[in-house]
């Protein structure tokens, strides 16, 4: 099967200092809630991708033929300032992740958390554009992860980063400990 590009995320993923100067703040900030939910609950019924038995949207043919190719998809809510998206993704390699993604009403969001208690996290996003116009997304973490900063810039097929910003420290990418669904199994694990 030929891969479709707008299915495939590629990134990769630094720690940030946070300590000193914070040039990414000088951009926009967005705050993100995202929570995970059993990739279980994940089906496709016929041609529209189902969580929970409830229909979310449907998917292309592209899509479908590559959510049926692929194992181990995600199940990701994502609420962003006042926008809420659904995500289902799954890794291909180390930098690399297939990813089905669509804006989704307010009450389906609503919905799909009312039912049960999901791992979640939060942070703040800064998008910080560099020299070359690539886009930087620092995240700083809030409630257990206070203090921790990471910043991710996706890449197109074959592009390289000409110049890491200064702030960005340890290359973190493929370290799974260290993605945000493992963060939010470890807040979960560390709940009270």
């Amino acid at each position: 099967m030929e891969e479709v590009n707008h299915l495939i995320e590629r990134e990769r993923r630094f720690f940030v200092d946070g300590r000193n100067a914070k040039p990414w703040r000088s951009e926009r900030a967005i705050v993100i809630v995202q929570h995970y939910l059993q990739s279980e609950s994940l089906a496709l019924n016929e041609s529209v991708l189902e969580c929970y038995g409830k229909a979310l949207f449907p998917l292309t043919e592209d899509e479908r033929i590559l959510f049926q190719a692929q194992t181990g998809w995600g199940a990701r809510l994502r609420k962003t300032n006042d926008a809420f998206f659904f995500t289902s993704k799954t890794t291909k390699n180390d930098d690399t992740r297939y990813e089905l993604e669509r804006e989704i009403p307010e009450t389906t969001y609503e919905g799909l958390l009312k039912d049960s208690h999901h791992p979640h996290i939060m942070k703040t996003r800064y998008l910080w554009t560099d020299a070359q116009g690539l886009t930087w997304e620092v995240d700083e973490y809030e409630g257990l992860f206070a203090g921790l900063v990471v910043a991710e810039v996706e890449l197109n097929e074959g592009q390289t980063i000409d110049a890491i910003p200064p702030w960005a420290g340890q290359e973190i990418t493929g370290l799974g400990v260290l993605s945000n669904h493992s963060l939010a199994m470890l807040a979960e694990q560390l709940r009270p």
